[in-house]
């Protein structure tokens, strides 16, 4: 018995190199896929809400209005969702107030809006106070509109027709003139 315990460990000393070998070899080929792909450039995001009813959002606005998405029918909303000390919505805070800025210069502006997330109403002040941005600033206090939406990270964007239909997703920053493309896009399919 023991001849055949000797054998069964010898033949296993002879697989582990074969063995370690296939790892190593499959290993480096996942490293080189995931090396010489080409990165996703684009902004979209899909979600399963896109071409949906948006989710029923109730709260209140930073200066204590109610805020009800519903009510907000017969306007485009873009909706960005936001925290004072997330880099990436820093850095693309000054393009949403140039959008909003040649926004309310047209004659049908879309309504943006910053969603609160996890973050204080007095850092909230002091970003905008300091940055800009006159537009309303909503509160998320509990998540449950970040989760309605399925925000993964902020900043996150989203756009909402005039009948209340999800319509794009940005996942990420806003970059220059995104927004204005995206939405002159979107008015043109569904109507401004």
């Amino acid at each position: 018995m023991s001849d055949v315990s000797t054998d069964s460990v010898v033949a296993r000393k002879r697989l582990a190199p074969v063995i370690a070998s296939i790892v190593g070899v499959v290993m480096l080929a996942f490293l080189w896929v995931l090396v010489s792909a080409d990165p996703n450039t684009s902004s979209e995001a899909d979600s399963p809400l896109l071409g949906q009813p948006a989710p029923a959002v109730s709260t209140t606005t930073l200066d204590g209005d109610n805020f009800v998405l519903s009510y907000r029918k017969g306007s485009w909303v873009i909706l960005n969702f936001f925290n004072s000390t997330c880099v990436p919505c820093i850095a693309e805070h000054p393009e949403l107030v140039a959008f909003a800025g040649r926004e309310s210069q047209t004659s049908n502006p879309a309504e943006l809006y910053t969603v609160i997330n996890d973050d204080s109403d007095e850092a909230v002040r002091a970003f905008f106070a300091e940055n800009g941005g006159d537009w309303q600033k909503v509160r998320d206090s509990d998540g449950a509109i970040s989760v309605a939406f399925g925000v993964a990270q902020v900043p996150e964007t989203w756009i909402v027709d005039p009948n209340g239909y999800v319509r794009l997703r940005v996942a990420g920053s806003i970059t220059t003139g995104l927004l204005d493309e995206q939405l002159g896009l979107l008015k043109a399919q569904f109507g401004s």
